[in-house]
């Protein structure tokens, strides 16, 4: 059975080595582009492409329900003109505040700047910003102070504010958020975030630590991920502040162009002239932002390109890209909902690679154009699926380096594959050409164990003619057991790479059998083509007269079998006791020493057990020697009977016996052997009618507790079996 699970296990091994071995091509050529593909994604020359594949896919995934968390109050070009000038004055902003406030919503995020008064009303305002501890407002950050636009000073002494900066890709638009940003040495927080957190905050939802890396921030069921310059498609990008890349809700549009998405909103001026349902804004977050498309206040985001790029794209509000921002913060600490996460490096590196070899494999392996052309574009459907199904659940996979590798391994090998073929032709007409100048008989075969060219002394000495024999395998013409053993040889061969000489039988055509000698040998043309060469020798006279030869070696084989037999019935005397069959004193020294130096060398315990027999020299006199001798073998098999096959049992002389236990984990493994033995020998012994009962002292000493010292272990042992009699027998004691 276990031979058969070998076999097994080798052909399966073997068969995995062929298998690359003849994708040697394949692995080559997907190996070259990726590494081409990876440099030019490393300068940064496919990040546009990667960047707008990442667009399509937020544009082909499902649409999400509508969010009933977050209502926008609009500053539209209507309210703006009911205001009669813009900015909007303070007093304005004090009673749309104020409004909020009856309302009880759960956090305002004012997204307009008011670091300075505005026309009247200060005062007001200011009530305001006291009076709303759940209002965030704005402030823009840069290291330039000049450049800084300052927040409200009453929000700012109460830490009601966050930056609402926003980072641009290098194609203008926005696809990743900021969470916190530090500014000589001070922490601050974003607009988004600051808000988020309030919101969540009556959800018994705080910030804490990641537990699988601290410097990552965990909200509920979500750890954001930091930012780094070179993940997914981006190349060197700035990383600085905590970046996280955003998920971007899809809520279903229902409203016309430049308004929310999937938000409830209304106009600053309904809600001036009480004209909100109170619903919109109870327990709700609330965004008070310009849509107007006078102010300019607008972004691109992937949602703005349209599909495939064919219509031109469609920005959206600032106040909008708040609301996702907050949005994508808020569901994935609640519900769950995916973040944005990227592969590492080596792991896309491999993706990458792995399509290149599909492209290789289907050109080369596939024959027929069409099937191969069909084959190609299934591959290509499901590798787009896939990269789409893996970001719907929050993986940004590369797909265009898969997709440039992919078809560019298939363009490749195109063009490779006729040069092999043209290689082919002419490296068999080459063989034929040699080998039919040779007179033993030649086998040419290919990769697929077919013959491809034979020389004429071949053709005769099987007695078949030559185009019987084209393109058939062993398995076509010789019999069942033949051909499995010619089948081997030729693939060890293969295996091994290496010229090999085996003897074999051979049926030629008429029914005789040949005793051959067969050298075998590769050959690779100019395109890596493998070819197996076999040399053919007739050597059955020879093997006759060696038969011969053989029959008197086996007179001389007996005589020297006898010799063996006396050698080894000389040894066991040398080494075991001849009454009871156990190690004797030197072997056991020997085995002793052996062990220690395998235990030290594997790093494990060994246990050493003296044991003498309590009372044996009474029985020795009252019953005889011949009586004594009977319960000291009795007492050698209950010892051998009681251990494994891995320890050994020693008699060292009259009624002293040690055990050697290899590779125990602790000194209980020896104290319950000890005991074990101690059962054993208890047992009643039936001696000449008589029923006798005999117990042990032992003593057990320990490798390396001990000593490490053979001769150490022994005198250990041995002591600690005195003090075991002196203690009442029938026991064991440790040193």
């Amino acid at each position: 059975m276990n031979q058969q699970l070998s076999n097994h296990l080798f052909q399966v091994v073997f068969e995995i080595k062929q298998m690359l071995r003849q994708g040697r091509r394949e692995l080559t050529t997907a190996g070259l582009i990726t590494i081409c593909v990876l440099l030019l994604r490393s300068v940064g020359l496919l990040q546009s492409l990667e960047l707008a594949a990442l667009d399509q896919f937020f544009r082909f995934r499902p649409y999400e329900a509508a969010d009933e968390r977050i209502t926008i109050v609009e500053i539209d070009e209507n309210s703006i003109r009911q205001a009669g000038s813009w900015p909007i004055s303070d007093e304005k902003i004090a009673q749309v505040l104020s409004k909020l406030k009856d309302y009880k919503p759960r956090a305002i995020g004012l997204d307009i700047y008011r670091d300075l008064p505005v026309k009247s009303g200060h005062e007001k305002l200011v009530d305001a910003y006291n009076s709303i501890p759940n209002l965030i407002g704005i402030e823009l950050l840069t290291t330039n102070k000049e450049n800084r636009v300052l927040p409200a000073p009453e929000l700012k002494q109460r830490d009601q504010v966050g930056f609402n900066n926003v980072l641009y890709d290098p194609d203008g638009k926005v696809r990743r958020s900021l969470l916190y940003m530090h500014i000589n040495n001070q922490a601050y927080q974003s607009f988004a975030l600051k808000l988020a957190l309030l919101y969540l905050k009556s959800e018994g939802i705080t910030p804490k630590k990641s537990v699988s890396n601290p410097e990552y921030l965990q909200l509920g069921k979500a750890v954001f991920t930091r930012f780094e310059s070179n993940n997914g498609a981006y190349v060197n990008a700035d990383a600085r502040g905590y970046q996280i890349l955003s998920n971007f809700p899809k809520p279903r549009c229902q409203t016309p162009s430049f308004q929310p998405c999937g938000y409830d909103h209304v106009s600053l001026q309904d809600l001036l002239d009480d004209r909100v349902p109170e619903p919109l804004i109870r327990d709700r977050l609330i965004l008070i932002g310009s849509t107007a498309p006078s102010l300019q206040d607008f972004v691109f985001i992937p949602y703005s390109s349209r599909l495939m790029g064919i219509s031109e794209a469609k920005p959206v509000a600032g106040i909008q890209l708040q609301a996702y921002f907050i949005n994508e913060l808020i569901s994935a600490a609640l519900e769950g909902r995916p973040l944005v996460k990227v592969w590492p490096d080596l792991l896309e590196s491999l993706w990458i690679f792995i399509w290149s070899f599909i492209g290789s494999i289907i050109i080369s392996r596939i024959k027929q154009p069409r099937n191969s052309i069909f084959t190609f574009l299934l591959s290509g459907l499901v590798l787009s699926i896939s990269v789409y199904i893996a970001f719907v659940f929050g993986w940004w996979i590369p797909i265009i380096p898969a997709w440039l590798t992919f078809s560019s391994s298939a363009i490749s090998m195109i063009f490779y594959t006729p040069y092999i073929q043209r290689e082919l032709k002419r490296s068999q007409e080459f063989l034929h050409q040699v080998i039919n100048t040779i007179s033993d008989p030649i086998f040419v075969k290919n990769e697929q164990h077919q013959w491809v060219v034979l020389n004429e002394a071949y053709c005769r000495f099987i007695g078949y003619p030559y185009n019987l024999l084209m393109q058939k395998s062993e398995y076509d013409i010789f019999p069942q057991y033949q051909a499995d053993v010619f089948r081997e040889q030729d693939n060890q061969v293969f295996q091994t790479q290496q010229a090999q000489e085996n003897e074999e039988e051979f049926t030629d055509a008429n029914g005789n059998i040949h005793l051959i000698a067969t050298k075998r040998s590769l050959h690779k043309d100019a395109a890596g083509n493998l070819f197996l060469v076999g040399v053919i020798r007739d050597i059955t006279q020879r093997k006759q007269m060696e038969e011969e030869l053989k029959r008197n070696a086996d007179d001389l084989s007996r005589s020297y079998y006898e010799l063996k037999i006396q050698e080894v019935q000389l040894r066991e005397l040398a080494y075991h006791d001849p009454l009871t069959g156990l190690c004797n004193r030197k072997f056991f020294h020997e085995q002793l020493e052996e062990s220690l130096t395998w235990s030290q060398t594997h790093n494990l315990m060994l246990g050493l057990l003296f044991i003498d027999l309590d009372g044996f020299k009474k029985i020795n006199d009252t019953l005889g020697h011949d009586q004594g001798d009977s319960l000291l073998i009795i007492v050698a098999q209950r010892l051998n009977n009681s251990l494994r096959a891995s320890d050994t049992v020693s008699r060292l002389g009259g009624d002293e016996f040690t055990v050697i236990l290899r590779a125990i984990t602790n000194e209980q493994v020896a104290a319950k052997v000890a005991e074990k033995l101690l059962s054993a020998i208890t047992e009643p012994i039936i001696l000449n009618g008589h029923i006798t009962r005999v117990s042990a002292s032992i003593g057990i000493s320990i490798y390396p507790s001990n000593s490490k010292n053979s001769e150490t272990l022994v005198k250990q042992a041995d002591t600690a079996m005195y003090r075991a009699k002196h203690l009442g027998k029938n026991r064991y004691e440790f040193i």
